[in-house]
Protein backbone atom coordinates (compact mmCIF):
# COMPACT_ATOMS: atom_id res chain seq x y z
CA UNK A 1 0.00 0.00 0.00
CA UNK A 2 1.65 3.58 -0.84
CA UNK A 3 1.83 6.17 1.46
CA UNK A 4 -1.48 8.00 -0.07
CA UNK A 5 -3.19 4.70 -0.12
CA UNK A 6 -2.93 4.34 3.76
CA UNK A 7 -4.17 7.93 3.69
CA UNK A 8 -7.44 7.40 2.38
CA UNK A 9 -7.76 4.10 4.01
CA UNK A 10 -8.09 6.00 7.08
CA UNK A 11 -11.79 7.45 6.31
CA UNK A 12 -13.26 5.28 8.68
CA UNK A 13 -11.57 6.97 11.50
CA UNK A 14 -13.39 10.23 10.81
CA UNK A 15 -16.65 9.16 9.47
CA UNK A 16 -19.02 9.43 12.41
CA UNK A 17 -17.31 12.86 12.99
CA UNK A 18 -18.29 14.21 9.87
CA UNK A 19 -21.70 12.54 9.66
CA UNK A 20 -22.07 14.78 12.92
CA UNK A 21 -20.45 17.78 11.45
CA UNK A 22 -22.49 17.31 8.12
CA UNK A 23 -25.93 17.42 10.17
CA UNK A 24 -24.68 20.49 12.23
CA UNK A 25 -24.03 21.93 8.96
CA UNK A 26 -27.65 21.69 7.43
CA UNK A 27 -29.26 22.35 10.25
CA UNK A 28 -27.56 25.91 10.42
CA UNK A 29 -27.57 27.22 6.96
CA UNK A 30 -26.70 30.74 6.46
CA UNK A 31 -27.10 32.64 3.57
CA UNK A 32 -24.66 34.80 1.24
CA UNK A 33 -22.58 36.92 2.84
CA UNK A 34 -23.68 35.87 6.50
CA UNK A 35 -21.92 32.36 6.84
CA UNK A 36 -20.20 33.73 9.81
CA UNK A 37 -21.11 30.66 11.94
CA UNK A 38 -20.26 27.65 8.99
CA UNK A 39 -16.92 29.97 8.64
CA UNK A 40 -15.63 29.81 12.16
CA UNK A 41 -16.51 26.33 12.75
CA UNK A 42 -14.24 25.37 9.82
CA UNK A 43 -11.82 27.92 10.92
CA UNK A 44 -11.73 26.57 13.93
CA UNK A 45 -11.59 23.38 13.14
CA UNK A 46 -8.83 24.06 10.93
CA UNK A 47 -6.91 25.55 13.62
CA UNK A 48 -6.94 22.81 15.72
CA UNK A 49 -5.60 20.35 12.61
CA UNK A 50 -2.79 22.91 12.25
CA UNK A 51 -3.36 24.67 9.43
CA UNK A 52 -2.11 28.21 8.88
CA UNK A 53 -5.44 30.31 8.68
CA UNK A 54 -6.47 33.28 6.83
CA UNK A 55 -10.27 34.57 8.15
CA UNK A 56 -12.81 37.34 6.76
CA UNK A 57 -10.92 36.67 3.26
CA UNK A 58 -13.77 38.59 1.34
CA UNK A 59 -16.29 38.79 3.85
CA UNK A 60 -16.61 35.61 5.81
CA UNK A 61 -14.04 33.58 3.24
CA UNK A 62 -11.65 31.06 5.57
CA UNK A 63 -8.55 29.99 3.79
CA UNK A 64 -6.50 27.14 5.65
CA UNK A 65 -2.78 26.53 4.92
CA UNK A 66 -1.07 23.14 5.53
CA UNK A 67 2.61 22.35 4.24
CA UNK A 68 4.52 19.50 4.09
CA UNK A 69 7.94 19.22 2.60
CA UNK A 70 8.68 20.76 -1.32
CA UNK A 71 6.20 20.13 -3.55
CA UNK A 72 3.46 21.57 -5.75
CA UNK A 73 0.72 23.84 -4.25
CA UNK A 74 -3.11 22.77 -4.51
CA UNK A 75 -5.93 24.34 -4.00
CA UNK A 76 -9.41 23.18 -3.14
CA UNK A 77 -12.53 24.96 -2.51
CA UNK A 78 -15.99 24.46 -1.12
CA UNK A 79 -18.86 26.93 -1.11
CA UNK A 80 -20.88 27.62 2.26
CA UNK A 81 -24.01 29.57 1.68
CA UNK A 82 -27.49 28.28 1.63
CA UNK A 83 -30.56 29.72 0.07
CA UNK A 84 -33.86 31.47 0.85
CA UNK A 85 -36.29 28.24 0.61
CA UNK A 86 -38.09 26.60 2.68
CA UNK A 87 -36.85 23.01 3.97
CA UNK A 88 -39.68 20.12 2.60
CA UNK A 89 -37.90 16.79 2.95
CA UNK A 90 -39.16 15.66 6.56
CA UNK A 91 -35.44 14.45 7.59
CA UNK A 92 -34.70 14.35 11.11
CA UNK A 93 -31.95 16.69 10.76
CA UNK A 94 -34.06 19.31 8.49
CA UNK A 95 -33.40 23.02 8.50
CA UNK A 96 -36.18 25.17 10.54
CA UNK A 97 -34.18 28.40 10.54
CA UNK A 98 -34.64 32.04 9.39
CA UNK A 99 -32.38 34.90 8.63
CA UNK A 100 -33.18 38.47 7.10
CA UNK A 101 -31.62 38.95 3.57
CA UNK A 102 -30.45 41.71 2.13
CA UNK A 103 -33.79 43.36 1.29
CA UNK A 104 -34.40 43.38 5.48
CA UNK A 105 -36.77 40.21 4.53
CA UNK A 106 -37.18 37.36 6.90
CA UNK A 107 -36.69 34.56 4.80
CA UNK A 108 -37.09 30.36 5.24
CA UNK A 109 -33.31 29.34 4.88
CA UNK A 110 -32.11 25.70 3.60
CA UNK A 111 -29.30 23.93 2.08
CA UNK A 112 -31.21 23.26 -0.72
CA UNK A 113 -27.86 23.09 -3.28
CA UNK A 114 -25.30 20.52 -1.05
CA UNK A 115 -22.98 22.92 0.11
CA UNK A 116 -22.98 21.78 3.50
CA UNK A 117 -21.94 18.33 1.35
CA UNK A 118 -19.06 20.48 -0.15
CA UNK A 119 -18.00 22.06 3.55
CA UNK A 120 -18.19 18.77 5.38
CA UNK A 121 -16.26 17.01 2.71
CA UNK A 122 -13.53 19.58 2.05
CA UNK A 123 -12.81 19.76 6.13
CA UNK A 124 -12.84 15.82 5.84
CA UNK A 125 -9.68 16.01 3.33
CA UNK A 126 -8.03 18.62 5.65
CA UNK A 127 -8.63 16.67 8.70
CA UNK A 128 -7.07 13.42 6.71
CA UNK A 129 -4.26 15.40 4.91
CA UNK A 130 -3.70 16.87 8.48
CA UNK A 131 -3.61 13.46 10.17
CA UNK A 132 -0.91 11.92 8.16
CA UNK A 133 1.98 14.60 6.86
CA UNK A 134 4.24 11.61 5.68
CA UNK A 135 1.26 10.41 3.02
CA UNK A 136 1.98 13.55 0.83
CA UNK A 137 4.41 16.24 0.30
CA UNK A 138 3.64 20.40 -0.88
CA UNK A 139 0.95 22.76 -0.02
CA UNK A 140 -2.43 21.98 0.51
CA UNK A 141 -4.43 25.01 0.50
CA UNK A 142 -8.38 24.83 1.14
CA UNK A 143 -10.77 27.60 0.73
CA UNK A 144 -13.81 27.96 2.11
CA UNK A 145 -15.99 30.36 -0.47
CA UNK A 146 -18.92 32.84 0.56
CA UNK A 147 -21.60 34.13 -1.62
CA UNK A 148 -21.63 31.41 -4.27
CA UNK A 149 -25.31 31.65 -4.97
CA UNK A 150 -24.98 35.40 -5.86
CA UNK A 151 -22.03 35.01 -7.45
CA UNK A 152 -19.65 37.37 -6.29
CA UNK A 153 -17.96 35.64 -3.20
CA UNK A 154 -15.26 33.83 -5.45
CA UNK A 155 -14.43 37.72 -6.44
CA UNK A 156 -15.10 39.23 -3.02
CA UNK A 157 -12.11 36.98 -1.92
CA UNK A 158 -9.93 38.44 -4.67
CA UNK A 159 -10.48 41.45 -4.16
CA UNK A 160 -9.79 41.03 -0.72
CA UNK A 161 -5.44 40.32 -1.41
CA UNK A 162 -6.55 35.99 -1.10
CA UNK A 163 -3.44 35.76 -3.36
CA UNK A 164 -1.10 38.03 -0.80
CA UNK A 165 -2.23 35.68 1.59
CA UNK A 166 -1.57 32.49 0.32
CA UNK A 167 0.99 30.66 -1.48
CA UNK A 168 0.21 30.47 -5.61
CA UNK A 169 -0.88 27.01 -6.15
CA UNK A 170 -0.14 25.13 -9.11
CA UNK A 171 -3.75 23.95 -9.48
CA UNK A 172 -7.51 24.43 -8.44
CA UNK A 173 -10.30 22.32 -7.73
CA UNK A 174 -13.86 22.16 -7.07
CA UNK A 175 -16.71 19.82 -6.46
CA UNK A 176 -20.69 20.28 -6.58
CA UNK A 177 -23.13 17.73 -5.61
CA UNK A 178 -25.98 16.87 -8.28
CA UNK A 179 -28.52 14.40 -8.95
CA UNK A 180 -27.41 10.58 -9.93
CA UNK A 181 -26.24 7.95 -8.54
CA UNK A 182 -24.38 8.38 -4.83
CA UNK A 183 -21.04 6.95 -5.28
CA UNK A 184 -20.22 8.08 -8.67
CA UNK A 185 -18.15 10.94 -9.93
CA UNK A 186 -17.52 12.17 -12.72
CA UNK A 187 -15.50 15.13 -14.86
CA UNK A 188 -15.14 16.20 -18.42
CA UNK A 189 -12.89 18.36 -20.42
CA UNK A 190 -13.57 22.03 -21.72
CA UNK A 191 -16.84 24.04 -20.72
CA UNK A 192 -18.90 21.63 -17.74
CA UNK A 193 -20.92 25.10 -16.77
CA UNK A 194 -22.59 27.71 -18.35
CA UNK A 195 -21.53 31.24 -17.47
CA UNK A 196 -25.00 33.21 -16.89
CA UNK A 197 -25.84 37.09 -17.29
CA UNK A 198 -29.34 38.45 -15.88
CA UNK A 199 -29.79 41.68 -17.71
CA UNK A 200 -32.25 44.57 -16.76
CA UNK A 201 -33.70 46.68 -19.41
CA UNK A 202 -35.88 49.82 -19.37
CA UNK A 203 -37.47 51.04 -21.90
CA UNK A 204 -39.21 54.15 -22.40
CA UNK A 205 -42.65 55.60 -23.85
CA UNK A 206 -44.83 58.44 -23.74
CA UNK A 207 -48.01 57.62 -21.50
CA UNK A 208 -51.49 58.35 -21.81
CA UNK A 209 -55.33 57.24 -22.31
CA UNK A 210 -55.72 53.65 -24.06
CA UNK A 211 -58.30 55.62 -26.12
CA UNK A 212 -55.90 58.19 -27.48
CA UNK A 213 -53.30 55.58 -28.87
CA UNK A 214 -52.05 58.23 -31.70
CA UNK A 215 -50.84 60.46 -28.62
CA UNK A 216 -48.54 58.42 -26.84
CA UNK A 217 -45.74 56.31 -27.31
CA UNK A 218 -46.67 52.45 -26.16
CA UNK A 219 -43.85 50.81 -24.22
CA UNK A 220 -45.77 47.73 -24.01
CA UNK A 221 -45.85 47.37 -27.78
CA UNK A 222 -42.01 48.22 -27.90
CA UNK A 223 -41.43 45.34 -25.11
CA UNK A 224 -43.22 42.95 -26.85
CA UNK A 225 -41.34 43.34 -30.17
CA UNK A 226 -38.10 43.51 -28.18
CA UNK A 227 -38.85 40.13 -26.34
CA UNK A 228 -40.08 38.50 -30.14
CA UNK A 229 -36.36 40.40 -32.07
CA UNK A 230 -34.42 38.81 -28.92
CA UNK A 231 -35.91 35.15 -30.01
CA UNK A 232 -33.59 35.05 -33.42
CA UNK A 233 -30.47 35.86 -31.75
CA UNK A 234 -29.97 32.39 -30.71
CA UNK A 235 -32.33 30.78 -33.42
CA UNK A 236 -30.10 32.65 -36.05
CA UNK A 237 -27.03 34.27 -35.11
CA UNK A 238 -25.56 31.38 -33.37
CA UNK A 239 -24.59 28.34 -34.68
CA UNK A 240 -26.61 25.06 -33.94
CA UNK A 241 -23.91 23.13 -32.78
CA UNK A 242 -22.74 26.30 -30.05
CA UNK A 243 -25.35 25.37 -27.27
CA UNK A 244 -27.26 29.17 -25.73
CA UNK A 245 -30.22 29.76 -23.70
CA UNK A 246 -31.69 33.54 -23.89
CA UNK A 247 -34.57 33.97 -21.97
CA UNK A 248 -37.34 36.86 -20.85
CA UNK A 249 -38.00 35.49 -17.52
CA UNK A 250 -39.84 38.85 -16.09
CA UNK A 251 -41.78 41.92 -17.95
CA UNK A 252 -43.44 44.45 -16.02
CA UNK A 253 -45.23 47.52 -16.97
CA UNK A 254 -48.53 49.35 -16.34
CA UNK A 255 -51.23 49.41 -13.71
CA UNK A 256 -54.88 49.49 -15.55
CA UNK A 257 -55.94 48.82 -18.88
CA UNK A 258 -56.92 51.36 -20.04
CA UNK A 259 -53.90 53.45 -19.38
CA UNK A 260 -51.18 53.24 -21.19
CA UNK A 261 -47.39 53.72 -19.09
CA UNK A 262 -44.77 55.51 -19.50
CA UNK A 263 -42.12 52.41 -19.43
CA UNK A 264 -41.80 48.70 -19.24
CA UNK A 265 -39.08 46.69 -17.63
CA UNK A 266 -38.01 43.83 -19.09
CA UNK A 267 -35.78 40.78 -17.07
CA UNK A 268 -33.36 38.38 -19.22
CA UNK A 269 -31.24 35.70 -18.94
CA UNK A 270 -28.21 34.32 -20.88
CA UNK A 271 -26.56 31.14 -20.40
CA UNK A 272 -23.57 30.53 -22.83
CA UNK A 273 -20.34 28.05 -23.21
CA UNK A 274 -17.79 30.04 -24.40
CA UNK A 275 -16.35 33.72 -24.22
CA UNK A 276 -17.33 34.91 -27.82
CA UNK A 277 -20.77 33.26 -27.91
CA UNK A 278 -21.17 35.07 -24.45
CA UNK A 279 -20.21 38.45 -25.73
CA UNK A 280 -21.75 38.16 -29.09
CA UNK A 281 -25.21 37.51 -26.97
CA UNK A 282 -24.61 40.48 -25.10
CA UNK A 283 -24.00 42.45 -27.90
CA UNK A 284 -27.01 41.57 -29.48
CA UNK A 285 -29.52 42.03 -26.67
CA UNK A 286 -27.83 45.94 -26.55
CA UNK A 287 -28.34 45.92 -30.98
CA UNK A 288 -31.63 44.96 -30.66
CA UNK A 289 -32.79 46.65 -27.65
CA UNK A 290 -31.67 50.24 -28.58
CA UNK A 291 -32.53 49.86 -33.13
CA UNK A 292 -36.37 48.65 -31.53
CA UNK A 293 -36.60 51.50 -29.36
CA UNK A 294 -35.59 53.23 -32.04
CA UNK A 295 -38.00 52.00 -34.86
CA UNK A 296 -40.76 52.78 -32.38
CA UNK A 297 -39.66 56.59 -31.39
CA UNK A 298 -39.03 55.91 -27.92
CA UNK A 299 -38.40 59.78 -26.20
CA UNK A 300 -35.02 58.52 -24.10
CA UNK A 301 -32.62 56.21 -24.73
CA UNK A 302 -32.72 52.74 -23.09
CA UNK A 303 -31.34 51.47 -20.28
CA UNK A 304 -29.61 48.34 -19.82
CA UNK A 305 -27.93 46.88 -16.75
CA UNK A 306 -25.97 43.87 -16.56
CA UNK A 307 -26.47 42.59 -12.98
CA UNK A 308 -25.50 38.56 -11.14
CA UNK A 309 -22.84 37.44 -13.77
CA UNK A 310 -21.28 34.42 -13.07
CA UNK A 311 -18.07 33.05 -15.19
CA UNK A 312 -17.93 30.07 -17.50
CA UNK A 313 -16.44 27.26 -16.42
CA UNK A 314 -14.26 25.26 -18.36
CA UNK A 315 -12.09 22.44 -17.33
CA UNK A 316 -8.12 22.45 -18.48
CA UNK A 317 -7.70 19.70 -20.73
CA UNK A 318 -4.05 18.49 -18.87
CA UNK A 319 -5.86 18.90 -14.90
CA UNK A 320 -8.80 17.53 -15.96
CA UNK A 321 -7.34 14.47 -17.75
CA UNK A 322 -4.91 13.88 -14.80
CA UNK A 323 -7.52 13.97 -12.32
CA UNK A 324 -10.29 11.45 -14.32
CA UNK A 325 -6.87 8.94 -14.32
CA UNK A 326 -6.53 9.28 -10.74
CA UNK A 327 -10.41 8.83 -10.23
CA UNK A 328 -11.02 6.05 -12.67
CA UNK A 329 -7.85 4.39 -10.77
CA UNK A 330 -9.77 4.61 -7.31
CA UNK A 331 -13.63 4.52 -8.25
CA UNK A 332 -13.25 1.93 -10.79
CA UNK A 333 -16.80 1.75 -12.44
CA UNK A 334 -18.41 4.98 -10.46
CA UNK A 335 -15.74 7.47 -12.26
CA UNK A 336 -17.21 8.79 -15.85
CA UNK A 337 -18.52 11.55 -17.85
CA UNK A 338 -19.94 14.70 -16.71
CA UNK A 339 -22.46 15.91 -19.17
CA UNK A 340 -22.60 19.61 -20.25
CA UNK A 341 -24.55 21.62 -16.87
CA UNK A 342 -26.94 24.44 -17.71
CA UNK A 343 -25.93 25.52 -14.27
CA UNK A 344 -23.61 28.11 -13.78
CA UNK A 345 -21.21 29.44 -10.76
CA UNK A 346 -17.80 31.46 -9.41
CA UNK A 347 -15.71 29.11 -8.62
CA UNK A 348 -13.02 30.20 -11.70
CA UNK A 349 -12.99 33.43 -10.94
CA UNK A 350 -10.45 32.94 -8.44
CA UNK A 351 -8.01 30.13 -11.14
CA UNK A 352 -9.14 32.63 -13.75
CA UNK A 353 -7.55 35.41 -11.95
CA UNK A 354 -4.55 33.84 -10.17
CA UNK A 355 -3.80 32.44 -13.96
CA UNK A 356 -4.07 29.25 -11.97
CA UNK A 357 -5.45 25.69 -14.72
CA UNK A 358 -8.48 24.07 -12.75
CA UNK A 359 -10.86 21.50 -13.26
CA UNK A 360 -14.30 21.25 -11.36
CA UNK A 361 -16.42 17.50 -11.06
CA UNK A 362 -19.73 16.00 -10.18
CA UNK A 363 -20.16 14.34 -7.06
CA UNK A 364 -23.82 12.06 -7.20
CA UNK A 365 -25.57 12.05 -3.92
CA UNK A 366 -29.00 10.40 -4.70
CA UNK A 367 -30.27 7.32 -2.65
CA UNK A 368 -29.28 4.21 -4.77
CA UNK A 369 -32.73 2.49 -4.63
CA UNK A 370 -34.42 5.90 -5.31
CA UNK A 371 -32.55 7.02 -8.44
CA UNK A 372 -32.60 3.01 -9.84
CA UNK A 373 -36.13 3.06 -9.79
CA UNK A 374 -37.07 6.42 -11.37
CA UNK A 375 -34.12 5.41 -13.86
CA UNK A 376 -36.32 2.14 -14.23
CA UNK A 377 -39.48 4.05 -14.77
CA UNK A 378 -38.21 6.71 -16.84
CA UNK A 379 -38.77 9.27 -14.13
CA UNK A 380 -35.95 11.11 -13.39
CA UNK A 381 -36.34 14.09 -14.24
CA UNK A 382 -40.10 13.91 -11.67
CA UNK A 383 -39.24 11.85 -9.08
CA UNK A 384 -35.64 13.14 -8.25
CA UNK A 385 -35.37 16.30 -6.84
CA UNK A 386 -32.56 18.54 -8.49
CA UNK A 387 -30.48 21.37 -6.89
CA UNK A 388 -32.61 24.63 -5.64
CA UNK A 389 -35.64 21.94 -4.58
CA UNK A 390 -37.11 22.23 -0.63
CA UNK A 391 -36.82 18.65 -1.47
CA UNK A 392 -33.20 18.39 -2.45
CA UNK A 393 -31.29 16.41 0.49
CA UNK A 394 -28.17 13.92 -0.60
CA UNK A 395 -27.71 10.73 0.96
CA UNK A 396 -25.38 11.24 3.65
CA UNK A 397 -23.74 8.06 2.63
CA UNK A 398 -22.02 7.20 0.76
CA UNK A 399 -21.46 11.01 -0.57
CA UNK A 400 -19.97 12.56 2.25
CA UNK A 401 -17.45 9.64 1.63
CA UNK A 402 -17.16 9.69 -1.70
CA UNK A 403 -16.72 13.14 -1.94
CA UNK A 404 -14.15 13.41 0.67
CA UNK A 405 -12.34 10.70 -1.44
CA UNK A 406 -12.63 12.52 -4.97
CA UNK A 407 -10.88 15.71 -3.34
CA UNK A 408 -7.95 13.38 -1.70
CA UNK A 409 -7.60 11.63 -4.83
CA UNK A 410 -7.77 14.99 -7.20
CA UNK A 411 -5.40 16.16 -5.33
CA UNK A 412 -3.18 13.25 -4.65
CA UNK A 413 -2.29 13.50 -8.17
CA UNK A 414 -0.13 15.99 -7.76
CA UNK A 415 0.83 15.89 -4.18
CA UNK A 416 1.18 12.33 -3.82
CA UNK A 417 3.40 12.36 -7.19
Amino acid sequence: MSDFARLLSQYGAIRAEQEELYRDLHQHPELSHQETRTAAKAADLLESWGFRVERGVGGTGVVGVLTSGEGPTVLMRADMDALPVREATGAPYASTAEATDADGVTVPVTHACGHDVHVACLLGAAQLLASDLDAWHGTAIVLFQPAEETGDGARAMMEDGLLARIPKPDVALAQHVLPGLAGHVGTRIGAVLSAADSIRVRVFGRGGHGSMPQNTVDPVVLAAMIVVRLQTVIAREIAPTEPAVLTVGSIRAGSKSNIIPDDAVLELNIRTYSDATRQHTLDAVDRIVRAECAAGASPREPEIELYDSFPLTSNDEAVTSRVADAFAAHFGERAGQLELQTASEDFSDIPRSAGVPYTYWRIAGTDPDSWEAAVKSGTVTSDIPANHSPLFLPVIQPTLQTGTEALLVAAGAWLAA
